[in-house]
């Protein structure tokens, strides 16, 4: 089956993962405490809640961490209320960008997107001006050198995914986001433990940049990433064969 090659963003997202590791479990943190504010702390009950929770775990959080943060939902936000607000736009080279927040403070985050697109030449565009090239799907990835795509092919499909293929050193399944949560629960029943899992949004179709661009994009991917507002960065980006992040 053919897969969404997300390999080359995955591989750039490794490089930073040391680094980055502390910002993401706060991102989840955040996740998992607004999901269990809006839907209750327990989880068979709260999909929501019950997809976050999973997405922690594929990232290796401490089981503590998340009962904190389940717990600072269930009755420690007092009255704030937090919005969902997603943005898109453009990065040099005619990438498309779409920033999803999660925040408390719709002013301050929409001047940080905006400010952090225009310094690095960038471009903030009107609602649904990209986001009509992406699809939302559940991916994830498990190590082609531990696994074969056979291994992983049957019990996927069976749990319900809707495509596995081999990308580099990566097997990436691909599910519908209703679906995520219960076939990334089958396969880890199963023994098969991934490397990432998450639902991204994935370009129908990828531009391809040279790697001086290429660099130029992922600083703005990066920069806006590390705003505290910020959950998820989706880009149409296909980074070169040389492209090594430096």
């Amino acid at each position: 089956m053919s897969g969404h090659s997300k390999w080359a963003t995955i591989k750039h997202k490794k490089g930073l993962a040391d680094a980055a590791r502390g910002q993401k479990f706060t991102k989840l943190i955040k996740e998992i405490s607004v999901a269990a504010k809006m839907g209750g702390p327990d989880p068979d009950s709260n999909a929501r809640l019950r997809t976050a929770i999973l997405k922690a775990r594929a990232e290796n959080m401490p089981k503590d961490n998340i009962t904190k943060a389940i717990k600072k939902g269930s009755g420690e936000l007092g009255d704030a209320v937090f919005y969902e607000l997603t943005y898109e736009g453009y990065a040099p080279g005619g990438v498309a960008v779409i920033v999803d927040t999660l925040t408390d403070n719709k002013n301050r985050t929409a001047a940080d997107v905006r400010s952090t697109l225009t310094k690095l030449g960038g471009s903030l565009g009107a609602t649904g001006c990209v986001s009509y090239m992406f699809q939302t799907k559940g991916i994830i990835t498990y190590d082609s050198t531990k696994y074969t795509e056979e291994q992983i092919f049957e019990p996927a499909l069976e749990a319900g995914a809707e495509d596995v293929a081999t990308d580099d050193d990566v097997i990436v399944v691909t599910t519908d986001p209703q679906d995520f949560a219960s076939v990334l629960e089958a396969l880890q029943a199963k023994g098969f433990e991934q490397l990432s899992a998450d639902i991204e949004r994935i370009a129908d179709q990828k531009v391809a940049l040279d790697k001086e661009k290429a660099k130029k994009v992922m600083n703005i991917i990066d920069r806006l990433d590390e705003l505290d507002d910020v959950q998820k960065v989706s880009s149409n980006i296909e980074l070169p064969d040389d492209y090594d992040g430096e």
